[in-house]
């Protein structure tokens, strides 16, 4: 789609992955953003997953979870092996990964970080993650998501 290019969606054109664009409409400080963002979609919210930047011993790592739940940072602190994880500063996690909070995507960060799938995003044919900009996912193959972000997978989200 013309004019929403973002350094995720370049990378995926690059690598010849095949993925969608799905621009949306919800205010960015909507209370239950995510769950509003799947009904914009029209999608199931358990496919669509938000991005978080934490800090895994001191050192800035990606957790990627469903919309319908929250990080379990002692799950994360485990998948990357240490011992204590907290959430990134805004600023620190926008700085590390080029995009600004609520357009936080897994994919064509400026600094690659360790980063966690969690495990339930293997469950679906498709998935929905930040394209890198406020009120525009992208729907690709989990396989691709955790391929191209040099992820590992693991439960990460609180149940």
């Amino acid at each position: 789609m013309a004019g929403q290019a973002t350094a995720a969606t370049a990378l995926l054109t690059k690598r010849k992955i095949a993925y969608r664009t799905h621009p949306y409409d919800v205010p960015p400080d909507a209370p239950h953003y995510g769950a509003l963002v799947a009904a914009a979609l029209g999608v199931p919210p358990e496919r669509v997953f938000k991005t978080l930047v934490a800090e895994v011993d001191g050192a800035l790592a990606v957790a990627v979870v469903p919309v319908t739940g929250e990080l379990d940072l002692k799950a994360l602190a485990a998948a990357l092996g240490g011992k204590r994880a907290v959430l990134a500063d805004r600023a620190a996690a926008e700085r590390s990964t080029g995009y600004v909070r609520g357009g936080i995507s897994p994919l064509g960060q400026r600094r690659r970080l360790p980063t966690v799938v969690d495990a339930s995003a293997l469950d679906h044919e498709t998935v929905y993650v930040s394209a890198g900009r406020r009120g525009l996912q992208l729907q690709l193959a989990p396989a691709d998501l955790v391929a191209l972000s040099g992820a590992g997978t693991a439960r990460i989200a609180a149940r």
